[in-house]
């Protein structure tokens, strides 16, 4: 008997940070009501689908999403109510059909992914299935290696640090918890480091450390020591994943950078892709997210050439989680990989989408969270049922990161007796 969609609503809620998001329940006839929240980025990249903000300043300083809310309970809701829970890839076309636009603009793509997210759920429940198993058919297994931020900079902290994200990915280990437990211990130990040396401990909007440091190396330094005093060897047992988020700091998103807050000046691509050679030469680096700005193609495919055999260079502002940008960047050799984001496309099909063009082309593609965060785990059982290599989610500190992390040690010890796999493909 098919399982039909009964009722659709959504409410404002807070993210990580304190701002509006939107929130999605769906119920079904058999019974089931679930929901879904919407997470939303801080540097986002010029081509991602837009969350539609109500700009009411007399409201949580204008970032409030009623609007998104109502969308959803006065134009979505009708339109799949009676749609069968299981079809997903027809309910998405829908309210893409819906909104009418190429960056979801009109709906808005927190309204839109919060529903998209939620029948995915309720499809998950009715079939009786965990939701990686639903997603991901019941071969999906591959536990992804956590890159665990525990430094952060840029726009996601109120430090001198330019680069965004600095994260400790464990190598070889024979489990996720395992691998878990080495980062964070990893992590514990850097705040020791930071203590004695009268640095702050405070943390970035995506639990990381955020002190001032002397300059955006001094924080590869200090990792490398908090490595080794965890017990731990740098490039054998815990290397790092940089996100340098280099729109944020490229006044033309093309071919200009300033590195203003720890004074390595101003530099051109070319600059840019020489100091990414000299770390990557000097440190365990085996992925490096958005060196490059959002419209500096060429500046990555030329980085890509040069080091793209031994690290992962990975496209995020670039290519948006979009299949128009990601088949342009594997036409023209732009990177070797792509970090998928949800709210950056706004339905989950077009997220597996993007991760099946990923694999047809034989680039990696890793899973990631956003800044502004919930305690909402879709992401976990999402990467899972991806079988992605990597997953970005945060540090070990903020209820919603760890609540990711807590469901991947789940998954883990239902998987067990499959035999689970932890890895980068």
């Amino acid at each position: 008997m098919t399982t039909v969609i009964t009722s659709v609503s959504a409410l404002e809620i807070l993210d990580s940070r304190g701002n509006p998001t939107v929130r999605v329940f769906v119920e079904t006839d058999s019974g089931t009501r679930v929901s879904a929240s919407v997470p939303s980025g801080a540097s986002t990249g010029e081509n991602e689908a837009i969350e539609l903000r109500d700009k009411d300043n007399s409201r949580y300083n204008g970032k409030g999403v009623l609007d998104a809310v109502n969308n959803v309970n006065r134009i979505i809701a009708p339109a799949i109510t009676g749609q069968p829970v299981s079809e997903q890839v027809h309910i998405d076309r829908i309210m893409k059909k819906l909104d009418g636009t190429e960056n979801k603009s009109n709906l808005g793509a927190n309204a839109i992914l919060g529903v998209s997210m939620a029948v995915a759920r309720a499809g998950a429940e009715s079939a009786g299935l965990p939701l990686y198993r639903y997603l991901g058919g019941n071969t999906a297994r591959r536990i992804p290696v956590p890159a665990m931020n525990i430094i952060n900079g840029g726009e996601h902290a109120d430090n001198n640090v330019d680069f965004q994200e600095f994260m400790a990915v464990p190598i070889g280990a024979p489990s996720f918890r395992e691998g878990l437990r080495s980062i964070a211990e990893t992590f514990h130990r850097l705040k020791t480091l930071l203590k004695n040396r009268n640095l702050a401990t405070g943390v970035g909007d995506e639990g990381g450390f955020a002190p001032d440091l002397e300059n955006n190396e001094a924080a590869m330094d200090i990792i490398m020591e908090a490595i080794e005093q965890a017990g731990y060897k740098p490039g054998k047992d815990i290397s790092i994943s940089l996100d340098s988020a280099a729109s944020s700091f490229s006044p033309d998103l093309t071919s200009k950078y300033e590195l203003k807050w720890s004074g390595e000046g101003k530099m051109n691509s070319d600059e840019m892709i020489s100091l990414c050679r000299d770390w990557i030469k000097k440190y365990p680096i085996v992925s490096w997210e958005d060196p490059l700005a959002e419209n500096d193609w060429n500046g990555f495919r030329k980085l890509t050439e040069k080091v793209g055999q031994s690290i992962d260079i990975v496209g995020d502002d670039i290519f948006v989680t979009n299949t128009k940008y990601i088949a342009k960047g594997i036409k023209e050799k732009t990177a070797n990989s792509v970090l998928i984001k949800l709210n950056q496309i706004g339905t989950v099909t077009e997220a597996i989408d993007a991760v099946q063009m990923c694999r047809e082309a034989g680039w990696r593609y890793f899973i990631s969270h956003r800044s502004g965060e919930t305690e909402d785990t879709f992401l976990a059982d999402f990467a899972v049922a991806m079988g992605g290599g990597q997953l970005k989610t945060g540090s070990a500190s903020r209820s919603e990161r760890i609540a990711k992390y807590n469901r991947l040690l789940e998954i883990e010890m239902e998987l067990g007796a499959m035999r689970c796999i932890i890895g980068r493909k």
